[in-house]
């Protein structure tokens, strides 16, 4: 069996190396020499976009992706050779913020208000909105805080959108949040669904810093309507493989922030804590294998380790730490690696090299 992915980042690392422990070929296509999951899986060495790739992904079973703003245009010419999962229906729709928000909406999932700018009547429209702050974000592309902006008065939209150089953009309003939550849960092909624990997360500059498994909020009223809306997703899109949604917590009401159809960063500790990683979860889906089980077997956290990589000895000398490592070469807020700890009664913050014991639950994002 073998699982062609675009993409070469660290999430494909995972997915290759999941992929070995349970006998699928993993080949991945990036045009990066020394990507991450190279060192993993055979390297199609390409661009993303080259018009060439349903020939070079023709020998693959089945292909997924690992980034957010896949290529759909590829994806589609793919799927008429091999089968796409998650479907290139569903990356067109999670690329896109605009498309997103009503997609959600349209399902009756609550959303903050949000507002479409591509022109100057749009924006003029949309100046309205800006009361007690929104955030402008680009309509496409932007990950981790990138291509988005705070705007406090009317004025500064202008200024704002001028920035980010009148591309198309979401304004949406401020939530005045208490906490941000995902729910990762995996489709197969015959319509099984399975969720994980949810996750707390906590960010800085817009950058996932440490997220915890939160069993307690698996069966308030809150996790029981997140669940049945992330299976409405599901069953709408016809999906297959792995997805994940984030949440603002609003006093105890969870409201959709966005969607991410792939393995998600929040995720990672699913690899130590649950039956079954969402890495070898989201394989087993596309490849049509039974689901693994999704019950957390202890709780754990995750720290991401940002922009520099703090020595491996001081770390491994937490109480059952596990230490992963991309291979990249260190840069301002550029994700190097994690380390997933037993959630008992601290997580370690090294947002920057350094390392703080942070006690769970703290104040670590804002």
């Amino acid at each position: 069996m073998r699982v062609g992915i675009l993409g070469g980042g660290q999430l494909a690392r995972m997915l290759a190396m999941a992929a070995h422990r349970i006998g699928i070929e993993p080949w991945i296509v990036d045009p990066h020499a020394n990507a991450p999951a190279g060192r993993v899986a055979h390297h199609i060495l390409a661009e993303l976009d080259d018009p060439e790739m349903p020939g070079l992904l023709s020998s693959c079973d089945v292909v997924t992706a690992e980034m957010d703003h896949a290529p759909v245009g590829i994806l589609d010419a793919v799927e008429h050779r091999v089968p796409v999962h998650p479907s290139p229906a569903a990356f067109a729709i999670a690329g896109d913020r605009f498309r997103e928000k009503r997609f959600f909406a349209d399902l009756g999932a609550p959303v903050a208000p949000f507002h479409l700018i591509e022109d100057e009547r749009s924006l003029s429209r949309a100046r309205s909105a800006v009361t007690c702050g929104a955030r402008l974000k680009s309509r496409f592309e932007g990950y981790d805080g990138k291509g988005q902006l705070v705007v406090r008065t009317p004025e500064g939209l202008d200024a704002a959108w001028a920035e980010l150089n009148r591309v198309p953009c979401v304004l949406e309003e401020e939530i005045d949040f208490d906490r941000e939550l995902s729910l990762l849960a995996v489709r197969g092909g015959d319509g099984e669904i399975r969720f994980w624990d949810p996750i707390e997360n906590h960010h800085r500059n817009g950058i996932l810093r440490v997220s915890a498994t939160s069993p307690a909020d698996r069966d308030t009223p809150a996790g029981i309507a997140a669940r049945e809306l992330v299976s409405a997703v599901l069953e709408r899109l016809g999906y297959v493989g792995v997805l994940a949604v984030e949440f603002f917590d609003v006093g105890g009401h969870w409201i959709v922030n966005e969607m991410a159809c792939r393995v998600h960063n929040s995720g990672h500790a699913t690899e130590e804590g649950a039956e079954t990683s969402q890495f070898e979860n989201h394989l087993r889906a596309i490849v049509g294998w039974p689901l693994g089980g999704t019950r957390s077997v202890r709780p754990t956290a995750m720290v991401n380790l940002i922009g520099s990589i703090p020595d491996p000895e001081t770390v491994l000398k937490i109480p059952g730490a596990r230490l992963h490592l991309y291979g990249k070469t260190p840069a301002p807020d550029r994700k190097l690696g994690h380390l997933i700890v037993p959630e008992s009664e601290h997580a370690v913050w090294l947002g920057s090299g350094a390392v703080d014991a942070v006690r769970l639950g703290s104040e670590v994002s804002r």
